[in-house]
């Protein structure tokens, strides 16, 4: 394989072509390829999906869907490519439910481009792409868990223990045998478990559910 065809893949997804450029021009600078653009969600999805790219380099709004569901999405249908979320806005709610669902980082735009380069390339080797305010509120958040795998849980909820670590196992993409070998189960109890679980969110979905229990924990840890 020649050096070239060695260069990390980039999909980039921005629906403001300038910006795109921008960061094109910053990336190619730094010995990536930029395989494809978007400027919507779906279409981020299905190239992504398509191209197989080492990085998803994703805005976090975006028109037809957002990108948090693009994370979701690209890892529920066993997508292997490394996302990370460039936002306008500099939300930390945004930025943790990414995080959740999979993505390996978030940045903010006003970074400007130049430092894209080196944080993906620390992405590619195993590293989160965060900015330091955000890791203090991974460390809050993690201050908040009351014990070994109990997670931060909503004060009122309806799902057991077992539910509330089947449904974060869920929210990170894992596939039914994945939650089954990370939680020591047969496949059958899983699946006995997210019926359990659906019924009481009061969905119909496995999706549905992630987003209910985005919604429970953003209302807990409000107040």
């Amino acid at each position: 394989m020649s050096e070239r065809d060695e260069r990390p893949r980039v999909v980039i997804a921005d629906p403001d072509p300038i910006a795109r450029r921008v960061v094109r021009d910053a990336l190619e600078a730094e010995s990536f390829v930029v395989v494809a653009e978007a400027a919507d969600g779906v279409e981020a999805a299905e190239l992504t999906l398509h191209y197989a790219p080492e990085l998803l380099l994703l805005e976090a709004v975006l028109p037809r869907m957002d990108g948090l569901s693009v994370v979701r999405e690209v890892i529920s249908r066993g997508g292997s490519t490394a996302i990370v979320l460039f936002a306008a806005a500099a939300d930390d709610e945004i930025a943790l439910r990414a995080l959740r669902a999979g993505a390996k980082g978030f940045l903010s735009k006003g970074v400007g481009a130049a430092p894209l380069p080196r944080a993906l390339h620390a992405v590619l080797k195993g590293e989160a792409a965060v900015s330091r305010r955000l890791t203090m509120r991974l460390v809050e958040r993690l201050r908040r868990i009351p014990g070994p795998g109990a997670g931060v849980r909503p004060v009122r909820s309806d799902l057991t223990a077992r539910e509330w670590e089947v449904l974060d196992l869920l929210s990170a993409g894992a596939s039914t045998s994945a939650i089954a070998e990370r939680l020591s189960l047969a496949e059958d109890t899983v699946h006995s478990h997210v019926k359990r679980l659906m019924r009481k969110l009061g969905v119909h979905s496995r999706a549905e559910a992630v987003k209910a229990a985005d919604r429970l924990l953003r209302m807990s840890t409000s107040g």
